[in-house]
């Protein structure tokens, strides 16, 4: 039995088209195939509208209603965390990514040797606004943070029981999902496909919280910001040393009579600044290490509904 899991948030445009390829995903799958919609605290009327659609489908689902917005990935482990499957896929509720790839991902974990399959996006219909901040957020991802990250990204994957099981006792917060799973390691293969160009409403994966995944990812997987301030407070001694020396040079040789106002600005301004920068960096893993210790729960589940089960 494959379990497909799929966050929801204001995907309210796109509900009958979602049904539509979930419904035609359980037939391909000759039935073996039960949905779990997590509602991430969408605004519109998502909930609303699979509450009052899903009796009605052919497959079995679960409907899952969080109390607010946890974020993508929390939902994606909400949803996880829900049924005990044989195998696990996700997919987006946006349809950006084929529902096909659900396919190729059930078939690689029945007959393949392989625990994860993470689909790679090889090319994008997005236009060029959208494409040019995605390759470059990419491309800071893969050289900061996860080297063997695909140059296109990572949004949906599959996985067998196993590895689900090893996902969710990484209890941390303001992590990354998808970081996690090439940090688990096992067997994984890889899948590309092109990103289709979205129909319906607007993505809500903005450039805030692109930036904010990014800095999660940096002080989740990498020790890279303590090593450049490391580098840049080894680099500004240095260079204050040497400024020492040619100061004290030149006093001696009678070449200095009046200190210089605008170099003692300059340089208490500039160091002023890396402390403070500093003290961000120190502050931002303490404070992570600070949310791990709370013991929180990652989400926080409304209700959940079940429809179809005996089908």
């Amino acid at each position: 039995m494959l379990t497909l899991v799929i966050p929801v948030y204001r995907n309210e445009a796109s509900i009958p088209d979602l049904l539509d390829a979930v419904a035609g995903l359980h037939r391909d799958l000759q039935g073996q195939m039960e949905a779990v919609f997590v509602i991430d605290g969408s605004p519109d009327r998502c909930f609303e509208l699979l509450r009052d659609a899903l009796p009605g489908r052919p497959f079995p689902s679960k409907l899952a209603l969080l109390t607010r917005n946890f974020g993508s990935f929390p939902a994606i482990r909400a949803g996880l965390a829900l049924v005990e499957s044989d195998r696990y896929a996700v997919m987006a509720a946006d349809l950006q990514e084929p529902p096909e790839l659900v396919l190729q991902m059930d078939q690689a974990l029945r007959n393949e040797p392989v625990d994860v399959v993470v689909a790679t996006r090889e090319g994008r219909e997005d236009p060029l606004s959208s494409r040019l901040p995605a390759q470059i957020f990419w491309w800071l991802y893969r050289k900061y943070v996860i080297p063997e990250m695909p140059p296109g990204g990572v949004d949906v994957f599959g996985c067998n029981r196993a590895f689900r099981d090893s996902l969710l006792r990484l209890d941390e917060r303001h992590s990354s999902l998808v970081a996690q799973i090439f940090w688990l390691g096992f067997r994984r293969k890889l899948i590309c496909y092109s990103r289709r160009l979205r129909q319906h409403g607007k993505s809500a994966w903005t450039f805030k919280k692109k930036l904010n995944y990014l800095m999660d990812s940096v002080f989740s997987f990498t020790d890279l910001p303590i090593r450049l301030l490391v580098r840049v407070g080894g680099t500004t001694a240095m260079l204050a040393g040497l400024l020492g020396i040619v100061v004290t040079i030149g006093k001696l040789m009678g070449l200095i009579s009046v200190p210089g106002y605008a170099m003692t600005i300059l340089t208490i301004v500039f160091l002023g600044a890396v402390n403070l920068f500093g003290l961000g960096i120190v502050g931002s893993y303490a404070w992570r290490i600070y949310e791990n210790t709370k013991g929180r729960p990652h989400t926080v589940t409304l209700r959940v509904d079940e429809f179809n089960r005996n089908v």
